[in-house]
């Protein structure tokens, strides 16, 4: 079911320059989307989190929202407390889809 926002992103997704920088933030996307889906599984609300980690709750709410560039040591902390392991790839662009 397509709404407003999909309509109005498929319409900017039709600009060369608009879809290059869109793609480009696919990574940051992508681990925005992990993080929250990790907190959710673990059955963590970002308070929970924050007193598991020491992580401020506004921190992680940063993080969250795409606000913040978090250190692989910070995202290890909380894939900690989320007892969750990271991983971190690099992967051949062609096996991208």
């Amino acid at each position: 079911m397509s709404n407003r926002f999909d309509d109005f992103l498929n319409e900017q997704l039709k600009d060369p320059e608009f879809r290059k920088e869109f793609d480009a933030l696919q990574p940051e996307r992508a681990l925005i989307q992990a993080m929250i889906d990790a907190r959710h599984k673990s059955g963590l609300t970002q308070k929970a989190l924050s007193e598991v980690t020491g992580i401020a709750q506004g921190d992680i709410s940063k993080l969250e929202r795409g606000k913040g560039n978090p250190s692989v040591r910070t995202l290890q902390r909380l894939a900690e407390a989320m007892d969750m392991t990271l991983r971190i790839e690099f992967v051949p662009k062609h096996m991208i889809q």
